[in-house]
Protein backbone atom coordinates (compact mmCIF):
# COMPACT_ATOMS: atom_id res chain seq x y z
CA UNK A 1 0.00 0.00 0.00
CA UNK A 2 1.18 3.63 -0.74
CA UNK A 3 2.99 5.74 2.61
CA UNK A 4 0.94 8.28 2.97
CA UNK A 5 2.40 9.99 5.79
CA UNK A 6 0.08 12.87 6.54
CA UNK A 7 -2.69 10.68 5.96
CA UNK A 8 -1.57 8.50 8.92
CA UNK A 9 -1.16 11.05 11.35
CA UNK A 10 -4.24 12.75 10.95
CA UNK A 11 -5.88 9.23 11.76
CA UNK A 12 -3.43 8.53 14.71
CA UNK A 13 -4.45 12.43 15.86
CA UNK A 14 -8.54 11.23 15.54
CA UNK A 15 -7.93 7.99 16.96
CA UNK A 16 -5.88 9.37 20.18
CA UNK A 17 -8.73 11.85 20.48
CA UNK A 18 -11.47 9.46 20.56
CA UNK A 19 -9.19 7.54 23.51
CA UNK A 20 -8.68 10.66 25.26
CA UNK A 21 -13.04 10.97 25.06
CA UNK A 22 -12.91 7.44 26.22
CA UNK A 23 -11.43 8.25 28.95
CA UNK A 24 -12.95 11.15 29.88
CA UNK A 25 -16.52 9.56 29.72
CA UNK A 26 -15.38 6.49 31.83
CA UNK A 27 -14.78 8.42 34.76
CA UNK A 28 -17.86 10.56 34.60
CA UNK A 29 -19.76 7.58 34.43
CA UNK A 30 -18.05 5.96 37.42
CA UNK A 31 -18.96 8.20 39.70
CA UNK A 32 -22.57 6.74 39.42
CA UNK A 33 -22.06 3.32 38.40
CA UNK A 34 -19.50 0.58 39.67
CA UNK A 35 -16.57 0.71 37.06
CA UNK A 36 -16.85 -3.18 36.04
CA UNK A 37 -20.80 -1.94 34.67
CA UNK A 38 -19.01 0.80 32.91
CA UNK A 39 -16.37 -1.53 31.23
CA UNK A 40 -18.66 -4.29 30.27
CA UNK A 41 -20.73 -1.83 28.30
CA UNK A 42 -17.64 -0.92 26.49
CA UNK A 43 -16.49 -3.78 25.05
CA UNK A 44 -20.07 -5.32 23.95
CA UNK A 45 -20.83 -2.38 22.38
CA UNK A 46 -17.03 -2.65 20.79
CA UNK A 47 -17.71 -5.61 20.11
CA UNK A 48 -20.94 -5.38 18.05
CA UNK A 49 -19.72 -2.82 15.97
CA UNK A 50 -16.61 -4.41 14.73
CA UNK A 51 -18.97 -7.53 14.37
CA UNK A 52 -21.16 -5.30 11.95
CA UNK A 53 -18.29 -3.75 10.36
CA UNK A 54 -15.60 -6.98 9.59
CA UNK A 55 -17.59 -10.02 10.27
CA UNK A 56 -19.70 -9.77 5.97
CA UNK A 57 -16.15 -9.43 5.19
CA UNK A 58 -14.11 -11.32 6.73
CA UNK A 59 -16.91 -14.45 7.80
CA UNK A 60 -14.66 -17.28 9.57
CA UNK A 61 -11.36 -15.45 9.65
CA UNK A 62 -12.64 -13.69 12.55
CA UNK A 63 -11.57 -16.19 14.64
CA UNK A 64 -8.68 -17.78 12.80
CA UNK A 65 -5.09 -17.31 14.49
CA UNK A 66 -1.80 -19.38 14.68
CA UNK A 67 -1.14 -18.85 18.47
CA UNK A 68 -4.25 -18.54 20.16
CA UNK A 69 -2.81 -18.39 23.75
CA UNK A 70 -1.10 -15.30 23.06
CA UNK A 71 -3.75 -13.98 21.54
CA UNK A 72 -6.48 -14.44 24.30
CA UNK A 73 -3.28 -13.66 27.08
CA UNK A 74 -3.18 -10.20 24.98
CA UNK A 75 -7.05 -9.83 25.27
CA UNK A 76 -6.72 -10.69 28.67
CA UNK A 77 -3.59 -7.65 29.64
CA UNK A 78 -6.30 -5.33 27.89
CA UNK A 79 -9.21 -6.53 29.57
CA UNK A 80 -7.94 -6.54 33.07
CA UNK A 81 -5.88 -2.96 32.19
CA UNK A 82 -9.19 -1.61 31.22
CA UNK A 83 -10.68 -1.82 34.79
CA UNK A 84 -7.35 -0.96 36.61
CA UNK A 85 -7.55 2.57 34.02
CA UNK A 86 -11.63 3.45 35.06
CA UNK A 87 -10.99 2.47 38.71
CA UNK A 88 -7.55 5.21 37.83
CA UNK A 89 -9.62 7.49 36.19
CA UNK A 90 -12.27 7.48 38.83
CA UNK A 91 -10.01 8.50 41.86
CA UNK A 92 -7.58 10.81 39.32
CA UNK A 93 -7.96 13.75 37.04
CA UNK A 94 -7.87 12.56 33.56
CA UNK A 95 -4.72 14.24 32.45
CA UNK A 96 -2.82 12.83 35.49
CA UNK A 97 -3.70 9.27 34.53
CA UNK A 98 -3.16 9.60 31.28
CA UNK A 99 0.09 11.02 32.19
CA UNK A 100 1.55 7.78 34.12
CA UNK A 101 -0.15 5.16 31.18
CA UNK A 102 2.11 6.78 29.31
CA UNK A 103 4.76 5.14 31.15
CA UNK A 104 3.97 1.76 29.09
CA UNK A 105 6.20 2.58 25.63
CA UNK A 106 8.76 3.73 28.03
CA UNK A 107 8.44 0.47 29.19
CA UNK A 108 8.12 -1.62 25.74
CA UNK A 109 11.35 0.06 25.21
CA UNK A 110 13.34 -1.06 27.83
CA UNK A 111 11.56 -4.58 28.13
CA UNK A 112 11.87 -5.06 24.17
CA UNK A 113 15.45 -5.44 24.62
CA UNK A 114 15.21 -8.31 27.07
CA UNK A 115 12.21 -10.09 25.32
CA UNK A 116 12.62 -9.36 21.36
CA UNK A 117 16.25 -8.85 20.99
CA UNK A 118 15.53 -4.80 20.14
CA UNK A 119 18.62 -2.72 20.50
CA UNK A 120 17.27 -0.09 22.83
CA UNK A 121 20.86 2.00 23.29
CA UNK A 122 21.69 5.25 25.41
CA UNK A 123 18.84 7.41 24.05
CA UNK A 124 16.08 5.15 24.84
CA UNK A 125 17.71 4.09 28.73
CA UNK A 126 17.74 7.94 28.99
CA UNK A 127 14.52 8.79 27.88
CA UNK A 128 13.13 5.59 30.17
CA UNK A 129 14.76 7.31 32.90
CA UNK A 130 13.77 10.91 32.44
CA UNK A 131 10.41 9.44 31.88
CA UNK A 132 10.53 8.23 35.52
CA UNK A 133 11.47 10.84 36.68
CA UNK A 134 8.39 12.89 34.75
CA UNK A 135 6.58 10.86 36.65
CA UNK A 136 7.38 11.09 39.96
CA UNK A 137 6.72 15.42 39.39
CA UNK A 138 3.54 14.30 38.94
CA UNK A 139 2.84 12.03 41.45
CA UNK A 140 5.12 13.37 44.12
CA UNK A 141 4.38 13.62 47.72
CA UNK A 142 1.97 16.82 48.21
CA UNK A 143 0.57 16.63 45.04
CA UNK A 144 -2.78 15.53 46.64
CA UNK A 145 -3.21 12.64 43.91
CA UNK A 146 -4.99 9.36 45.59
CA UNK A 147 -2.32 6.56 46.23
CA UNK A 148 -4.72 4.36 45.25
CA UNK A 149 -5.09 5.52 41.72
CA UNK A 150 -1.44 6.51 41.34
CA UNK A 151 -0.54 2.43 41.95
CA UNK A 152 -3.99 1.65 39.52
CA UNK A 153 -2.27 4.11 36.98
CA UNK A 154 0.97 2.46 37.11
CA UNK A 155 0.00 -1.30 37.27
CA UNK A 156 -2.25 -0.09 34.10
CA UNK A 157 0.52 1.06 32.04
CA UNK A 158 2.39 -2.26 32.78
CA UNK A 159 -0.52 -4.06 31.58
CA UNK A 160 -0.43 -2.06 28.78
CA UNK A 161 3.17 -2.24 28.05
CA UNK A 162 2.92 -6.31 28.20
CA UNK A 163 -0.42 -5.98 26.20
CA UNK A 164 1.95 -3.70 23.52
CA UNK A 165 5.25 -6.28 23.32
CA UNK A 166 2.39 -8.98 22.64
CA UNK A 167 0.93 -6.98 19.61
CA UNK A 168 4.42 -6.67 18.60
CA UNK A 169 5.45 -10.34 18.96
CA UNK A 170 1.85 -11.44 17.31
CA UNK A 171 1.99 -9.50 14.48
CA UNK A 172 4.19 -11.61 11.99
CA UNK A 173 1.76 -14.36 12.24
CA UNK A 174 -1.96 -13.07 13.17
CA UNK A 175 -3.90 -10.82 11.43
CA UNK A 176 -4.86 -7.12 13.41
CA UNK A 177 -9.05 -7.85 13.13
CA UNK A 178 -9.18 -11.36 14.54
CA UNK A 179 -6.88 -10.05 17.07
CA UNK A 180 -9.40 -6.92 17.76
CA UNK A 181 -11.94 -9.20 17.63
CA UNK A 182 -10.64 -11.44 20.76
CA UNK A 183 -9.92 -8.44 22.67
CA UNK A 184 -13.59 -7.11 22.44
CA UNK A 185 -15.06 -10.60 22.78
CA UNK A 186 -13.06 -11.89 25.93
CA UNK A 187 -13.43 -8.15 27.53
CA UNK A 188 -17.17 -9.06 27.02
CA UNK A 189 -17.31 -12.15 28.45
CA UNK A 190 -14.93 -11.00 31.75
CA UNK A 191 -17.40 -8.52 32.56
CA UNK A 192 -20.45 -9.22 30.78
CA UNK A 193 -21.17 -12.62 32.68
CA UNK A 194 -20.35 -10.83 36.08
CA UNK A 195 -22.50 -7.65 35.50
CA UNK A 196 -25.65 -8.61 37.19
CA UNK A 197 -23.57 -8.43 39.98
CA UNK A 198 -22.02 -5.15 39.96
CA UNK A 199 -25.57 -3.73 39.30
CA UNK A 200 -26.74 -1.58 41.59
CA UNK A 201 -30.50 -1.15 40.18
CA UNK A 202 -29.89 2.25 39.06
CA UNK A 203 -31.73 2.42 35.20
CA UNK A 204 -29.50 5.07 33.61
CA UNK A 205 -31.18 8.32 32.14
CA UNK A 206 -31.08 8.57 28.46
CA UNK A 207 -28.01 10.89 27.93
CA UNK A 208 -26.13 7.93 30.51
CA UNK A 209 -27.25 5.57 28.23
CA UNK A 210 -26.05 7.66 24.96
CA UNK A 211 -22.63 8.01 26.95
CA UNK A 212 -22.12 4.16 27.66
CA UNK A 213 -22.80 3.65 24.07
CA UNK A 214 -20.39 6.05 23.12
CA UNK A 215 -17.29 4.82 25.34
CA UNK A 216 -17.63 1.24 22.74
CA UNK A 217 -18.14 3.85 19.78
CA UNK A 218 -15.21 5.83 20.69
CA UNK A 219 -13.29 2.51 21.59
CA UNK A 220 -14.05 0.80 18.62
CA UNK A 221 -13.82 3.68 16.48
CA UNK A 222 -10.51 5.04 17.91
CA UNK A 223 -8.42 1.21 17.29
CA UNK A 224 -10.22 1.17 13.97
CA UNK A 225 -8.05 4.30 13.22
CA UNK A 226 -5.10 3.96 14.69
CA UNK A 227 -4.59 0.53 12.76
CA UNK A 228 -5.42 2.06 9.68
CA UNK A 229 -3.30 4.59 9.79
CA UNK A 230 0.16 2.43 10.53
CA UNK A 231 -1.15 0.71 6.58
CA UNK A 232 0.28 3.97 5.69
CA UNK A 233 3.22 5.16 7.43
CA UNK A 234 5.46 2.81 9.54
CA UNK A 235 4.88 2.69 13.66
CA UNK A 236 7.61 4.85 14.38
CA UNK A 237 6.58 7.81 12.23
CA UNK A 238 3.17 8.04 14.43
CA UNK A 239 4.36 6.83 17.87
CA UNK A 240 5.11 10.66 18.71
CA UNK A 241 2.08 11.40 17.39
CA UNK A 242 0.19 9.59 19.94
CA UNK A 243 1.50 11.82 22.91
CA UNK A 244 -1.09 14.24 21.48
CA UNK A 245 -3.59 12.27 23.39
CA UNK A 246 -2.16 14.10 26.72
CA UNK A 247 -3.43 17.77 25.31
CA UNK A 248 -6.88 16.00 24.37
CA UNK A 249 -7.05 14.50 27.68
CA UNK A 250 -5.89 18.06 29.72
CA UNK A 251 -7.92 19.90 27.63
CA UNK A 252 -11.23 17.18 28.29
CA UNK A 253 -10.42 17.30 31.95
CA UNK A 254 -10.58 20.76 32.49
CA UNK A 255 -13.78 21.66 30.12
CA UNK A 256 -15.71 18.84 31.97
CA UNK A 257 -14.27 18.55 35.49
CA UNK A 258 -12.77 21.90 35.98
CA UNK A 259 -9.45 20.37 37.02
CA UNK A 260 -6.47 22.65 35.96
CA UNK A 261 -2.97 20.77 36.83
CA UNK A 262 -0.04 22.45 38.95
CA UNK A 263 3.08 23.51 36.94
CA UNK A 264 5.13 21.00 37.99
CA UNK A 265 2.95 18.30 37.31
CA UNK A 266 2.75 19.55 33.63
CA UNK A 267 6.63 19.57 33.87
CA UNK A 268 6.13 16.12 34.38
CA UNK A 269 3.84 15.62 31.62
CA UNK A 270 6.02 17.42 29.13
CA UNK A 271 9.01 15.37 30.20
CA UNK A 272 6.84 12.21 29.81
CA UNK A 273 5.99 12.89 26.61
CA UNK A 274 9.37 14.28 25.36
CA UNK A 275 10.78 10.85 26.50
CA UNK A 276 8.16 9.01 24.86
CA UNK A 277 9.00 10.98 21.20
CA UNK A 278 12.72 10.74 21.93
CA UNK A 279 12.34 6.87 21.92
CA UNK A 280 9.88 6.60 18.79
CA UNK A 281 12.67 9.25 17.11
CA UNK A 282 15.53 7.36 17.87
CA UNK A 283 13.73 4.18 16.52
CA UNK A 284 13.35 5.60 13.65
CA UNK A 285 16.81 6.42 12.71
CA UNK A 286 17.79 3.36 13.86
CA UNK A 287 15.51 1.49 10.95
CA UNK A 288 17.05 3.62 8.40
CA UNK A 289 19.97 2.38 6.43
Amino acid sequence: MKAEPLRAVLLVMAAVFLFACMDTITKYLTASYPPPIVIAVRFMVQLLLMLAVFAPSHGRRLLRTQRTGLVLVRAACLAIASLIMAIAFHRLPVAEATAIVFLSPLLVALISGLVLREKVGVVGVVAAIAGFVGVLLIARPGAGLDPVGVACALCGAGLIATYQLLSRLLASTEGTVPMLIYSALLGSLIYGLPAPWFWEGQVPSASQALLFVCTGVAGGLGHFLFTAAHRHAPASVLAPVMYLQLVWAAALGWLVFGHVSDAISIVGMVIVAASGAAVALNARRSAVP
